[in-house]
Parts: structure tokens; sequence; C-alpha cells
């Protein structure tokens, strides 16, 4: 039998994907990004391996910020749709059209079930990461801690800046408990909870509860206290997912 090979294609940026985009009505919507992003790739008209427009020309083309197109593509990179391949850009998989089925049922845009699994798996692996910043961090790392709490204090009413400044208090966070595999892990929860999050940022008391909570935190991670990081993590995270789960309750009543 003679298999005739497909002559290998090289990757290749993709700028006609940008400019068939049309701006997304909620700015800073990573869901509304990505749903974008994937009835693109689902049309078939975008060949494995090649690859996408940067993040600034998405965002543009969006009409969102650049943040919310960097949320979407880790969401999608996790799925295993796209490869984001750090200083040379995203990459569309092979074998992306038998995956995005799948992929638009998983909990990424609706509220599925699994969303609380992942929620569950997120609050333990939080506390740990807390434990371990406490007792590695240097007075470096607690620097940058402070400087992301004052971004979220300082972004008022500008929800997409108060997301921003509260996940990179997060990964901050895994970053000094200096192990790459639990870091890698909080990542990719996170970017499939981050539509979720988004939801939340509107309800009446978020955003001075969830100051008050990260203020616990990172005074126990100041004070090296690994026990205290640890219970003020686990306090922040009972709170975050009471403020998650109510979102998650209201728009399936509405969806009924």
């Amino acid at each position: 039998m003679t298999v005739t090979s497909q002559p290998v294609q090289p990757p290749s940026a993709s700028p006609d994907l940008a400019q068939l985009l049309r701006p997304v009505v909620r700015e800073s919507s990573v869901s509304e990004v990505a749903k974008r992003l994937l009835d693109h790739l689902s049309a078939g008209d975008i060949r494995p391996g090649t690859r996408l427009p940067a993040e600034r020309q998405l965002a543009e083309a969006l009409g969102v910020a650049r943040s919310s197109v960097r949320g979407a593509l880790s969401a999608l990179d996790v799925l295993g749709i796209i490869e984001i391949r750090p200083g040379s850009g995203s990459y569309v998989r092979a074998g992306t059209s038998e995956f995005l089925p799948r992929a638009i049922n998983w909990g990424l845009m609706l509220g599925q079930r699994r969303t609380q699994d992942l929620v569950e798996v997120r609050t333990h692996l939080e506390g740990v990461s807390a434990r371990l910043a406490a007792e590695r961090a240097t007075a470096g790392d607690v620097a940058r801690l402070e400087e992301h709490l004052t971004r979220m204090r300082e972004a008022g009413t500008d929800a997409a800046a108060f997301i921003d400044a509260d996940i990179a208090f997060h990964l901050e966070t895994a970053n000094i408990a200096r192990n790459s595999v639990l870091s890698d892990i909080l990542h990719s929860i996170r970017a499939l909870l981050q539509v979720w999050m988004e939801r939340v940022s509107d309800l009446e008391g978020t955003v001075s509860g969830t100051l008050c909570e990260h203020d616990a935190v990172l005074a126990a991670i100041r004070a090296h206290d690994a026990d205290a990081a640890s219970e003020a993590m686990a306090e922040h995270m009972r709170m975050a997912n009471a403020r998650l789960r109510s979102t998650i309750d209201a728009t399936e009543e509405a969806a009924d």
C-alpha cells in the first residue's frame, strides 16, 4: 500500500482571522472572546499549524483589552485547541476540528457541574500555594504582592483592571511557592474559571470583601506564618466560592 503524505505547511500568521473578527459587545469578556475565536476555528478555514494573529491585533479587531485576549488564548491552550509557544505565538493544533465540539460543551462557557469540581480542586491548591509562599517569600516577593494589591485598590470601578490585579496576586503567590507544577495547574484552573470570575465582580460587596481577604493573605505571607497564610487563603476561597456559587445559580435559574 502506498501512503501519500501531505506536504508540511510552514507555520504562518493569519491576518485574515483578525480581519474577519467583529468587536465583542462586552469589553473584557474572556468568554465572548473565546467563543468568537472558537467560531472561526471551527469553521475549518484555518489549517492546523497556522499561527494566530498577535494579541494586539486580536484585541484591536475585537475591541477588547489585551488581557481579555490573553485569558481567552490561555483557556483555549488548556483545552488543547491551540498551542502557545513563548516568544513565537499561538498556533492551531492538529485535529482541532474533532476536539471543538467537546470543548464547547466543557465548563468553560456554561455553568456545568464540573465547574464546582474545578473550584474544589482550586480551593485546596491555593491553600498549599499560600503556605509554601509564606515559607519561601523574600522581601522582593512580598513587595510584588503588595504592588498587585495596590493595583486592586486603585482599580476603582474598572472591573477588568481589578480582575487582572486579582489574578496577578494569585499567580504571584504561586510563583513565590516555587513549585512549577503547582503554578501550572493553578494557572490552568484560573483560566477555565475566569469567565465566572468576571461575573462575580458585579456582585455587591465583592470588591471590598476580596480586598480584605487578600490583605489577610498578604499579612500572613509577610510574617512568614505558614499556618495563618493557609487559613487566610482558605477563608478567601470559602468566600470567593460562595460568591461564585451564587452567580452560577442565578445563571442556571435564568436559563430554566
